[in-house]
């Protein structure tokens, strides 16, 4: 009988672990933390968003990098799927805003215990802190692993779902890609996915923890736009972050290295030139006697006034009734197009995801399996695939993983 080893107790290998269980092979799964789940632990502020509602196209439209590579995946193991799987061990699911499904409960433990469960009934061989040094293969293929310990453990199939190197305090320390590189793969360069981000401005220090809702975010990179979203995002002592911030850095990751990118917030993105001039017209009427500085109570948060008042050079303590057509424009101009310089990401170990990783190119997209060596397959976020937030990347995760785990 085959004697399958999977590297890494996370969303992938719980999947791949079980799946490969369930046709009948003697599964070892490795895990070097003391329990399951580390990351799904944490996912969804503690609520695990374990996937995504939209239908498979539109799963493969949120994914980032290499969405083609997935199809069989998601087809062949789907997010209908993973809600049945969780009904079937006792976690019942609903649908919130974006299509986001969360376990009824709102806890993530439920799904790490729906897991676990998963694998005991498949006969899985559990084994908790049991770090792998390095997978020992011939020219015949693979032949076992072996852990930090020393010891060997015998095997023909390995299956690596070590993760990425974000979240590093779970576990995802890129022992996978070492493992990879020692067969020959090739590893695309690894950037922060779903990360907040940095900026030029020292007034942001100001704005820290000044949460914006209902704005639209644009950056555009040589006059043309890369990524434009509505939704909310947060100010920090070093830049910008929240939803649609941590969205933003996938699309312009790649960018950032040729230098700083500009970024518009459309601080009234439901009112347009003529409505917010007269908006403010009627803002300025009922302060005619007032200064500048203490007319905008009504259109915007406090922190947010200073700053607005300084990009738009109106002096401060000019008052209202003194103010031009012209000046009113420059402050319009700067409402909607409120100008910040995003400079670089945040560290990787700050990122959800990890975009980048082993090549897809060197992976057979229906089973997982190493083009380069027979019997090695890989799943989940160590292949150089990443998505959006909403329950994609899990998706990804529990797809490639059971693909994984049928194929071997």
């Amino acid at each position: 009988m085959d004697t399958v080893i999977v590297i890494g107790g996370g969303a992938a290998g719980i999947l791949a672990a079980g799946a490969a269980g369930s046709r009948g092979k003697k599964v070892i799964l490795l895990e070097k933390n003391n329990k399951l789940g580390k990351k799904i632990f944490i996912t969804g502020k503690g609520r695990c968003n374990l996937t995504n509602d939209g239908s498979i196209e539109e799963l493969l439209d949120h994914v980032v990098s290499n969405r083609n590579f997935l199809y069989s995946a998601f087809y062949s193991f789907s997010n209908t799927d993973i809600r049945e799987l969780m009904h079937q061990f006792g976690v019942e699911t609903k649908v919130e805003r974006g299509n986001r499904v969360f376990p009824i409960s709102d806890k993530s433990s439920d799904v790490i215990k729906a897991l676990t469960n998963y694998i005991n009934d498949n006969n899985v061989d559990l084994r908790l802190e049991k770090e792998v040094k390095d997978i020992i293969a011939t020219n015949e293929g693979i032949v076992g692993v072996k852990l930090k310990d020393g010891s060997i453990i015998e095997c023909n199939k390995v299956i690596v779902a070590t993760g990425g190197m974000s979240y590093p305090t779970t576990g995802s320390t890129g022992d996978g890609y070492r493992f990879a590189k020692s067969f020959g793969h090739r590893i695309t360069p690894l950037k922060p996915g779903l990360v907040p981000l940095e900026t030029q401005e020292e007034w942001v220090k100001e704005l820290q923890g000044l949460s914006l809702k209902n704005v639209k975010l644009t950056a555009i990179v040589h006059d043309k736009i890369i990524y434009e979203e509505f939704g909310e995002m947060l100010f920090t002592h070093y830049g910008i972050s929240g939803p649609i911030v941590l969205t933003m850095s996938n699309y312009i990751n790649k960018y950032l290295d040729r230098g700083p990118i500009k970024v518009l917030i459309n601080l009234k993105p439901a009112l347009n030139e003529d409505m917010i001039d007269k908006r403010l017209q009627r803002e300025f009427d009922s302060n005619i006697n007032k200064q500048f500085k203490n007319s905008l109570n009504d259109l915007l948060p406090k922190k947010l006034i200073s700053v607005v008042i300084a990009l738009s050079a109106i002096p401060e303590n000019k008052y209202v009734n003194q103010i031009t057509k012209e000046e009113r424009k420059k402050l319009i101009d700067t409402l909607l197009g409120f100008p910040i310089t995003v400079t670089r990401t945040r560290q990787l170990s700050e990122a959800i995801v990890t975009a980048g990783g082993i090549s897809t190119k060197e992976i057979n997209p229906s089973t997982m399996e190493s083009k380069i060596i027979e019997g090695l397959h890989f799943a989940g976020e160590i292949i150089d695939v990443d998505a959006l937030t909403g329950g994609y990347n899990l998706q990804i995760a529990f797809s490639t993983g059971y693909l994984a785990g049928i194929s071997v």
